[in-house]
């Protein structure tokens, strides 16, 4: 059985199911996983592809890991395309308890005789039935055009009602997008944003919480973790794979303003928690409905140093 002191903040490399059954029960605020879709991707020395019941199955014995895992007050986050996701669901609903399907689009491309398939889901359980789970209000800029700098919706004719930053957060999320430049991303086929992991991290835990991914790829889950705050633990079968994430980790720093943790992407805050909207507004970060970080701002002492995902 592992100590979690020995391995906080660390990629462990190995079979994430193997890892995770030396783990204790209820150690981790938040696990995340978004594995392997099954797609015949290629990865550097393993092969997403699995027979239909063997994938099932597989699937079954580490989203039963992860929930043993999680704390009573945590939270089960799996990422995956909704094919997939109807099955997922099937197995949680039999060992925690459904909060949330979360959708975010993803562009996808027309393949044929089906709608366009344009999002990915997340599935948001909880281990317990009661509501003693963390979860936090948070909020994201208003749409505005790039051009003309007006509000791309018009409220019903209730701007004088609106929040001086932006609305909460539905389950629809259209803000956030996948890694389309290839100077942006890591030698890994299936990485995610690291903003989209601010933003659930940012809903769901604490400061100082442990953050747990079974499947860390390059390293997303770890770097938004560090970026505001909070201890991770990632597992990885590709050892290629664990040597990038450690150097992306290694290259991260915390985006903090004032004494509040805030997700920031090419320099534009995407994601506040509500309660500390009054604070940030107060340091001249969000006036005149601007959620561009000024010219040479600092956050926590140092000028803004943003990891590029």
């Amino acid at each position: 059985m592992f100590d979690l002191k020995n391995i906080i903040n660390s990629v462990i490399l190995g079979d994430c199911l193997e890892v995770m059954k030396k783990i204790p029960d209820d150690s981790f605020d938040m696990a995340f996983a978004d594995p392997p879709f099954n797609l015949n991707k290629k990865y550097n020395n393993y092969k997403d592809s699995k027979g239909f019941e063997a994938y099932i199955n597989w699937c079954n014995s580490w989203i039963r890991e992860m929930v043993r895992i999680t704390k009573p007050t945590g939270s089960i986050l799996i990422h995956n395309i909704p094919k997939w996701l109807t099955y997922f669901s099937n197995i949680l609903n039999r060992v925690a308890f459904f909060r949330h399907w979360i959708s975010w689009n993803s562009g996808g491309a027309p393949v044929g005789k089906t709608l366009l398939p344009n999002h990915y889901g997340i599935l948001f359980y909880t281990k317990t039935a009661d509501y003693n789970f963390k979860f936090f209000d948070i909020r994201s800029p208003h749409s505005i055009c790039r051009v003309c700098k007006s509000f791309l919706k018009d409220y019903g004719g209730k701007k004088d009602q609106m929040h001086p930053y932006g609305p909460l957060i539905s389950d629809v999320w259209t803000d956030i997008h996948r890694i389309r430049h290839r100077k942006r991303r890591d030698e890994h086929p299936c990485q995610l944003p690291i903003p989209l992991l601010e933003r659930l991290i940012l809903l769901s835990t604490d400061e100082g919480d442990i953050v747990f991914d079974p499947f860390m790829g390059t390293g997303t889950t770890a770097v938004a973790a560090k970026r505001l705050g909070r201890e991770f633990i990632g597992v990885e079968i590709d050892s290629n794979y664990v040597e990038i994430s450690n150097r992306n980790i290694e290259k991260a720093c915390e985006t903090k303003i004032g004494n509040c943790y805030v997700s920031i992407y090419l320099n534009k805050i995407k994601t506040i928690r509500d309660t500390d909207f009054e604070q940030i507004y107060e340091l001249g970060f969000l006036k005149n409905n601007n959620s561009y970080l000024k010219k040479g701002s600092k956050i926590k002492g140092k000028k803004l140093n943003v990891f590029k995902n």
